[in-house]
């Protein structure tokens, strides 16, 4: 199987990129300040699980038939796009509204965790990172190639996943601290606009 050494250098780098401010992390971010920690939480565990997918589809080939289909590819990228740009309408409709009890922050978790995993599975440039970053780890002399491969990613989703947490927690807490500054909903509800909107434009925009 894999090396310690090349296991130690995949988890640096990971972390490394998963740490870059990219649509996902901006996603937990905006969410866990808008709705708290567990918001944040949840959409990570969403993300996360879209994560399991693209690593399948990485390992069994199916990334690059995406890859190499001029329609597949788009007709996922603007789907992508579409719901982003969905979203920002609804954070647009929230208006003032700041979500502050625990209640209603709960209330929400299945509904955010269902975002991040429809947020990552219409990505395609998700699915197309992995089939070229997984590979570079893989010892080809070891043997069974896709199972390295599913190993790899499951490794990947497991330091997202506790950097998500982190971030959630932080920015949950800078969230708390906001709830009762007057105008303080119509603000943030906008950045998260905002956020999405950029986020959907930037990836119907994208080329491969």
């Amino acid at each position: 199987m894999i090396e310690p050494a090349q296991l130690l250098y995949f988890i640096a780098a990971s972390a490394a990129l998963t740490l870059l401010p990219g649509p996902d992390i901006i996603f937990v971010l905006t969410q866990s300040i808008s709705s708290g920690k567990g918001a944040g939480i949840a959409t990570a565990c969403g993300l996360c699980t879209g994560l399991l997918f693209h690593t399948t589809a990485a390992a069994l080939g199916v990334s690059a038939i995406i890859y190499k289909s001029a329609l597949a590819f788009t007709v996922l990228k603007y789907a992508g796009a579409v719901y982003l740009l969905y979203l920002a309408f609804r954070a647009i409709q929230e208006g003032d509204r700041f979500i502050s009890s625990v209640s209603e922050r709960e209330y929400g978790a299945l509904l955010l965790y269902k975002r991040g995993v429809f947020m990552n599975l219409l990505n395609p440039k998700v699915s197309i990172f992995f089939l070229a970053f997984l590979p570079q780890f893989v010892n080809a002399g070891a043997g069974n190639v896709p199972l390295q491969m599913v190993f790899l990613g499951c490794v990947f989703l497991v330091q997202a996943l506790a950097i998500f947490f982190l971030v959630s927690v932080f920015a949950g807490h800078i969230g708390t601290r906001l709830i009762g500054r007057p105008g303080i909903g119509k603000y943030v509800n906008r950045t998260k606009a905002g956020v999405f909107m950029i986020i959907g434009l930037e990836l119907a925009l994208s080329q491969r």
